[in-house]
Formats: C-alpha cells, sequence, structure tokens
C-alpha cells in the first residue's frame, strides 16, 4: 500500500487550521505560502516526492 503525500494540500490544511486558531495570523501565513510556492516555481522541486 502506497501512500502519496502532496505538499500544496497539507500547507493548506494546516494554514486553515492556523487561521481558525489565530486569525491574527493570516497575513504572515498567506505571505510565507507564496513565498513557497513562489519559491518552488522558480527553482522546481526537483525530486521532491513527499
Amino acid at each position: 500500500m502506497n501512500i502519496h503525500l502532496s505538499l500544496a494540500p497539507l500547507v493548506s490544511l494546516i494554514a486553515g487550521i492556523l487561521i481558525l486558531a489565530v486569525p491574527r495570523l493570516l497575513n504572515y501565513i498567506v505571505a510565507i505560502y507564496l513565498i513557497v510556492i513562489g519559491l518552488i516555481g522558480l527553482f522546481g522541486s526537483g525530486n521532491l516526492k513527499l
């Protein structure tokens, strides 16, 4: 049995839970998420398989 875990849905789930718990974190979470997605887009994920 293989379990394939994608990075984007996992990050989105964690961000959503944190936003519900502490709404003030919304700006930071969105900024960090966008930076990470941008870096992955620029440099490619290579052989990153989680």
